[in-house]
């Protein structure tokens, strides 16, 4: 199903009913253009642009309304270019492949002089994405309480919204891969009969109700007033209620000791500014001998260090707050800041973009059921950029995701295993 580029309802979505018009914009949508048709002609795409194709040939993009690209674009960088799809001035006839080519070559879209002047131009996280504890319920809502019906709608039976483990089988239905993925993190961190598991992020319950029909006790913490309702739900149809708990509660109010503490893709919405305040308090709650396993989208490092800080599409339309660590940031945070060493990790970046293939799918197949609860066409159109956005970045490798095994190191260890012994 292709989404038709139609402009928004006017009043019903603030900054996008309207073309950035003035002087300062007429220059910088000039060198917008410049930039763009620049970067373009090298790339392996074919862009439609004022009745002429540029570009080496590949993935297709028509820009409908070039004035309102541009302008958008020379404005706003990269969350003007997406707002401009939002408002139907550029269209892609598949979408993933154009951003994927987009996606594999972003280091280098800005020519490397120019982008010594990235300071001067790019947008700053505003104070109120802040991911602090007076913040941060706030900033989840803006996500995770849109409405439970929606995510029902293109999530499997298990409502799990993390990447599924395929484990190179693509045959294998989505709920199964999703069970994969939650058993290999309850099984690399020992979660069996009499465990005491925290789980920081609940989601809609499915590890949890795993965790619980091992034999564990759960305490599982969020700040989604919709998630903890259907949780609950969910567990007490499971027969699970006497053993888990869940409960609104920030990571950073939690007290109590764990054989484990589990955290499936909540990291990225913690913020950099407050790794090492997450990284603490699960390397506090741990019991000796405890073991926390966590599930992180990872960026490249030094792309994480120059985007930090930085105001994004994603940030400002979808995750407010939320930034992506590296590996070596996870590494280096828990080093500096906490007693735990990463020990075991698995990457499955591939497997991140098959889940988004197969959830973007069945969200298009479902658009009319989407627009029955109240979203209009340009949320379809968002919410099926934020999908092809982040798939495309997996495609293409600029982004990753791991399981990661963290364990305490003492001393005595972490002297032999610098020596080599």
């Amino acid at each position: 199903m292709t989404l038709a580029p139609t402009r928004p309802v006017p009043g019903s979505w603030p900054g996008l009913d309207g073309v950035p018009r003035g002087p300062r914009t007429a220059v910088s949508a000039a060198v917008a253009r410049r930039l763009f048709v620049a970067a373009v002609r090298r790339l392996p795409v074919s862009v439609t642009l004022e009745g002429r194709v540029i570009g080496a040939g590949g993935p297709t993009m028509t820009v409908h309304r070039p004035d309102e690209l541009f302008a958008r674009l020379g404005r706003d960088g990269l969350i003007g270019f997406g707002e401009a799809y939002l408002t139907g001035a550029w269209d892609a006839e598949d979408l993933t492949p154009f951003l994927t080519v987009l996606a594999a070559d972003i280091a280098d879209l800005v020519p490397r002089p120019l982008q010594r002047l990235r300071g001067l131009v790019q947008h700053r996280m505003p104070r109120q994405h802040r991911t602090s504890k007076d913040q941060t319920r706030e900033l989840i809502a803006h996500h995770y309480d849109l409405s439970n019906d929606l995510f029902g709608l293109f999530l499997d039976e298990s409502l799990s919204y993390s990447s599924a483990l395929f484990e190179r089988d693509l045959a294998l239905d989505l709920v199964t891969a999703q069970h994969r993925k939650i058993d290999r993190l309850l099984d690399v961190t020992g979660v069996g009969e009499g465990t005491r598991v925290l789980e920081i992020g609940t989601g809609w319950g499915e590890l949890s109700i795993r965790a619980a029909a091992r034999g564990a006790t759960v305490r599982s913490v969020t700040l989604s007033t919709e998630q903890q309702t259907l949780a609950r739900e969910r567990i007490e149809a499971a027969g699970h209620s006497h053993r888990v708990q869940v409960d609104l509660c920030d990571y950073r109010d939690v007290a109590g000791e764990y054989d484990v503490v589990l955290s499936v893709e909540m990291i990225e919405a913690v913020g950099h500014e407050f790794w090492p305040t997450y990284f603490s308090a699960i390397d506090s709650l741990l019991a000796p001998g405890g073991r926390a396993g966590i599930q992180a989208i990872l960026m490249p490092h030094d792309r994480m260090l120059a985007t930090r800080g930085g105001f994004t599409w994603i940030n400002k339309y979808i995750f407010p707050g939320g930034f992506l660590p590296s590996a070596e940031a996870i590494d280096e945070v828990t080093a500096e800041h906490t007693s735990l060493r990463v020990t075991d990790r698995l990457a499955f970046g591939h497997d991140y973009a098959e889940t988004l293939r197969r959830w973007d799918e069945t969200f298009l197949a479902r658009a009319d059921e989407v627009l029955g609860l109240g979203f209009d066409n340009t949320f379809l159109r968002m919410w099926h950029f934020y999908l092809c956005y982040s798939r495309a970045g997996f495609a293409s490798g600029y982004l990753d995701v791991e399981q990661v095994l963290l364990e305490r190191r003492t001393p005595v260890v972490e002297q032999r295993r610098r020596a080599g012994a």
